[in-house]
């Protein structure tokens, strides 16, 4: 093989993209989204992309956008400079014995260490994972409006042109009727033709869930995304076991040692797999295979990434032998306009993984140098 690459330098971009619409959260509604894009480069003259993103800042989690490339920067980047580029494990366990957690930070770096070493062996991402097991992943659409006209006719328009048939509802913002309301005449005008679910994005208490859930479960709602706090495991337990819709955990299982705790609770029937809260794909695949052994069911979900970190997340779910629940990875959807050449193949209520080397995407310079934030 000659000398082996080595890393050479690591820059982490902030990039500000405004977002088709408003998109209400029960912690925040979003009019722009800020991507942090990794660019790795390499001694053979390759060049490695990854992506981090989180939702509303830091009201997501504890990790935001500024803090992301500062950590990278400071920390993370000056440990990567001269080692092996073909190495993503050996490079990871350096980078976690260097920083705890900054899981979002390690997922962009190990997508662009991954997305490198895919076209120095001319492969695709899914192909160092040892391949994909299906080449489209079902996508479903959130309806955020918050306007329940709006929202039917939004979702009538995408089962229209075969772009979705699965809706997603954030509530938790107004109080548990009236959301149990909005999202029961939705569910009542799309009838069988759609699949609707809500994510409360931990808004409410136990005793608000139990009305809730039970409400919804009437109106025919197929599932229940983290209706109480990350933190208040038993209740999410206690729900599950309560109620026949199924109950997902998303804020509340991000690695393996949170999937295996909420197994054996039994803490969800649902697990929402996240490459950015798991601190890359490799750690979801981890996640994923907790889930799997306990019967527990996987769904691909989004921090609503760019095309990059939505790419990188279909690469790994594309792998998974289970995901019975599909996948929400719409971020560029979202987006009025991204960062890359050839965006993402949205059709048949599918995403189409992309056929190049690694993450098969090239970033548009044009964009990025227009969308980059400018350091004041």
């Amino acid at each position: 093989m000659g000398n082996q690459a080595t890393i050479t330098a690591v820059q982490a971009i902030l990039v500000d993209l405004p977002t088709i619409r408003a998109h209400q959260l029960a912690m925040a509604t979003m009019q722009q989204q800020t991507l942090v894009i990794v660019r790795l480069q390499c001694s053979d003259g390759i060049e490695g992309i990854g992506e981090a993103t989180t939702i509303g800042g830091l009201s997501y989690g504890d990790e935001s956008p500024e803090g992301i490339k500062l950590t990278i920067d400071t920390y993370l980047a000056p440990a990567l400079v001269g080692q092996d580029a073909a190495n993503v494990h050996a490079a990871m366990a350096r980078l976690n014995k260097v920083a705890r957690g900054n899981r979002f930070a390690k997922s962009a770096l190990e997508t662009a260490l991954l997305d490198a070493q895919g076209k120095r062996l001319g492969v695709p991402l899914a192909t160092l994972l040892g391949g994909a097991v299906r080449d489209t992943l079902p996508v479903l659409w959130t309806l955020a409006s918050g306007d329940t006209g709006r929202d039917i006719a939004e979702a009538e328009q995408l089962l229209e042109a075969r772009r979705h048939n699965t809706f997603k509802l954030k509530i938790g913002r107004r109080a548990v009727r009236d959301d149990v309301a909005h999202v029961a005449a939705i569910k009542r005008a799309l009838g069988d033709r759609a699949r609707v679910t809500v994510d409360v994005n931990q808004a409410w208490n136990e005793a608000e869930a139990a009305t809730g859930i039970a409400m919804l479960e009437a109106a025919g709602i197929d599932l229940i995304e983290q209706p109480t706090p990350r933190e208040q495991r038993a209740a999410l337990a206690r729900l599950a076991a309560r109620f026949i819709v199924p109950i997902m955990a998303d804020e509340a299982v991000c690695g393996p040692e949170d999937a295996m705790e909420l197994a054996r609770i039994g803490g969800a029937d649902v697990f929402a797999l996240k490459i950015a809260k798991s601190g890359g794909i490799f750690g979801m695949l981890r996640t994923a295979a907790v889930g799997d052994a306990a019967g527990i069911a996987l769904y691909g979900g989004t921090m609503l990434e760019g095309s990059v970190g939505t790419i990188a997340a279909a690469h790994g779910f594309c792998t998974l032998p289970q995901l019975a629940w599909g996948t929400e990875l719409f971020g560029p959807l979202l987006l009025e306009d991204d960062v890359v050449a050839t965006r993402p193949e949205y059709r048949d209520f599918a995403l189409h993984l992309p056929q190049g080397p690694g993450l098969g995407l090239a970033l548009d310079e044009d964009k990025l140098a227009h969308y980059r934030r400018k350091q004041g």
